[in-house]
């Protein structure tokens, strides 16, 4: 059985279910759903989309598609917001693997899988798209003509009623219903730039608070039975609003309607969007939301544009529909108000998170949205114990945020928990197949780190990199993979993409590391100008960053500048105490510093110091064992130590390279091989130190037996 073949039954279904309406859609359905060739099912997969995204280019962009390529429309789809940016990204993806198949070349078959996933989301949405555009909207200019059957006072009178009856019943009712629209915040945070966020930001830049009117819903069906709710969604926003915890200032309706009854509107169908931003800047509100309710067939829909009062720009639209029962508008409407209220809240604190982060950042939770960003602050400072916490409540709030899930794995992952990381990093990978593409990639990528080899991790991280290779985190994480497999001038390179998109947008990287990773990859090929000048820039953006002045003593010893390396080795040493490490632990790096540079004299006093302040820690006798055996200096004594760890902690993966190491350099192959490969089943993640020496081993041993 193909594994896609769940896919391939989903397919048939939609195909079946679109019969008669969409012909071209359907013969290349059908040409996809009978072929079981890999490449002929990408293929028919692209037509699908072709045949889509032509239509989509002569209803939206008002043009013949002619023989535009798919990326550039699909590219103006997003860029003018007339499709959904997650619909946007389930295109591309399907847009960009589907080449394979009309241009073979070689792929992975488990990539069939994730192409028809896209594929079917992309139709699900479409068909709803088709079926929306049948809503009976009817222009303002003409509703302006329409003359309601009954006497103004009667109507007057019975919406005075019913706007009574609304405030009465509406305590009670909405504690029963079931709100019908899930929101999903995903669609306000996944690729920010398609949101005028602009104009909210600047407001509240200002200090002051963002002062809002809400206008009467206007009735735009051909039924008087919604006027009463032309006022009564008015009222329920406007409530909603002044209680909500975002510090706005909400005009109430009754100032609002007295202006409007001012200027002689008795329908408000009438109110066009000049005529409502006229109101709201003689109310001196800087934010209108003005809105409207249709009707099709048994369907009722919201919507709602919230506008720049001064400017007359709509900076973000909404949406909403259910039954067409006057009992559902308090369930539709509850929708509305969270939406409207959650994306300023978003709005509010979504700036604070590095745009690198936001578009893999969905929750409907502004609190756990804040935890999250806390967190980041907490692990871009290295302060991974407050991290851990900040992450935790984030997942508390909302058990299913992807990304804060993900963050408390590699939090631990930062602190060597390896099975607390290992099981978060589990959590979101079991729901990998319920999330949008961009996260999926990042959860597989954050998998591939705890659970496979940096090849995956490369793999993963370019996948991501085809959605936008402007996302300097990317490349960052790219140079470590290709550090980690030594694989430096491949590392140089990412390290300093990264750096020149951080130059680009005018902004400092998030860590210290963007510069301390790419020194230190410089230092290993001996492009020590190069290092030095980097630090110099570094040293303006985080000034008194440890690991930064770690590596500039690192740098200045081996210039030969011992004065200057020695005041950077005490300011080291004091930011350690400051954050509160062990004499050992600072000993220990001191040790590592001269052990970089080839001081072998001193740095083995600093191991043999730091063992003596901590005289039964195993990872202290490891430390000294290693530095002898492998620097050669005293293999019988670093064997003897290393014993001595593993009678503590016999299954330690690091404790047995060591020892596993030292008997080769001893030429006992086939006990060092036993050990290394023992010691490899044991890692808690990939180390290719461990990988190395086992293939060293094996060649001496081949070599052994010529």
């Amino acid at each position: 059985m193909q594994i896609w073949s769940a896919e391939i039954k989903e397919l048939e279904t939609l195909n079946t279910s679109i019969k008669g309406t969409f012909p071209e859609l359907k013969k290349e359905l059908e040409q996809l759903i009978e072929n079981k060739d890999a490449n002929i099912i990408l293929v028919y997969s692209r037509r699908c989309l072709e045949v889509i995204i032509t239509d989509l280019c002569e209803k939206e962009l008002k043009r013949p598609r002619k023989t535009e390529p798919l990326k550039g429309i699909i590219d103006k789809l997003s860029h003018e917001e007339k499709v959904p940016s997650h619909i946007i990204v389930s295109m591309q993806y399907l847009n960009s693997l589907s080449t394979f198949g009309a241009h073979p070349k070689d792929f992975d078959s488990e990539q069939i899988k994730p192409v028809l996933s896209n594929l079917i989301i992309i139709i699900k949405w479409y068909l709803k798209y088709k079926e929306s555009r049948k809503i009976v909207t009817i222009d303002a200019e003409e509703k302006a003509q329409y003359k309601e059957p009954r006497e103004e006072v009667e109507k007057e009178i019975k919406k005075e009623i019913q706007a009574k009856h609304i405030r009465l019943t509406w305590s009670k009712l909405l504690s029963g219903v079931t709100i019908l629209a899930i929101l999903i915040i995903a669609v306000i945070i996944i690729y920010p730039k398609i949101f005028k966020r602009d104009t909210l930001e600047k407001l509240r830049s200002s200090g002051e608070k963002i002062t809002v009117a809400v206008m009467p819903f206007r009735n735009m069906t051909n039924d008087s039975t919604w006027n009463v709710w032309q006022n009564g969604i008015q009222d329920i926003l406007i409530t909603y609003l002044s209680n909500s915890p975002e510090e706005l200032k909400v005009r109430q309706i009754e100032s609002i309607n007295e202006l409007i009854q001012g200027k002689g509107f008795t329908n408000y169908a009438s109110i066009t969007p000049s005529v409502a931003n006229d109101i709201s800047l003689k109310l001196d509100a800087n934010i209108l939301i003005y809105g409207s309710i249709k009707q099709a067939g048994s369907r009722i829909r919201l919507d709602a544009q919230l506008i720049d009062s001064k400017t007359e720009e709509t900076f973000k639209s909404f949406e909403i529909d259910g039954p067409a029962r006057e009992e559902s508008i308090f369930q539709i409407t509850d929708s509305l108000k969270r939406m409207i209220n959650n994306f300023i809240a978003i709005t509010k604190i979504g700036k604070e998170l590095s745009p690198e982060f936001q578009p893999l950042a969905s929750t409907n939770s502004s609190k756990a949205y804040r935890y999250l960003i806390y967190g980041e602050n907490a692990f871009f400072k290295r302060d991974f114990p407050t991290a851990e916490k900040m992450y935790s409540q984030a997942i508390a709030i909302d058990s299913n945020f992807t990304i804060a899930i993900i963050k408390l794995a590699f939090t631990y992952r930062n602190l060597n928990l390896y099975d607390q990381a290992k099981k978060w990093c589990l959590m979101a990978y079991n729901k990998r197949d319920q999330i949008p593409i961009h996260q999926k990639i990042y959860v597989n990528y954050s998998y591939a780190v705890l659970f496979e080899t940096p090849y995956e991790e490369i793999k993963y991280i370019k996948q991501s990199l085809e959605f936008d290779d402007q996302m300097p985190v990317d490349h960052y994480r790219l140079g470590e993979s290709y550090f980690s497999l030594n694989q430096y001038d491949k590392a140089i390179s990412e390290y300093e993409k990264a750096l020149e998109i951080y130059k680009k947008w005018g902004s400092k990287p998030l860590w210290a590391n963007n510069y301390t990773s790419l020194g230190a990859t410089y230092h290993k090929t001996g492009q020590y100008k190069k290092e030095k000048k980097l630090y110099l820039k570094a040293e303006q953006d985080f000034p008194d960053d440890r690991v930064l002045t770690y590596r500039q003593a690192i740098l200045l010893l081996n210039e030969g500048k011992t004065e200057d390396a020695n005041e950077h080795i005490e300011k080291y040493k004091l930011i350690r105490k400051e954050n509160s490490a062990s004499e050992a632990d600072i000993t220990t790096s001191l040790a590592l510093i001269y052990e970089e540079v080839g001081i072998l004299n001193k740095a083995e006093e600093f191991w043999r110091q730091a063992l003596t302040l901590e005289p039964e820690n195993p990872a202290g006798m490891n430390g000294l064992a290693w530095f002898l055996i492998n620097n050669d200096i005293n293999i019988d004594e670093g064997l003897e130590l290393i014993e001595r760890a593993l009678e503590l902690s016999p299954d330690d993966s690091y404790y047995l390279d060591t020892k596993g190491w030292g008997l080769y350099k001893l030429g006992r192959y086939k006990e060092a091989l036993e050990l290394l490969e023992k010691s490899w089943e044991l890692r808690p993640i990939y180390i290719h130190e461990i990988y190395l020496h086992i293939e060293e081993v094996k060649k001496a041993l081949a070599n052994q037996s010529k």
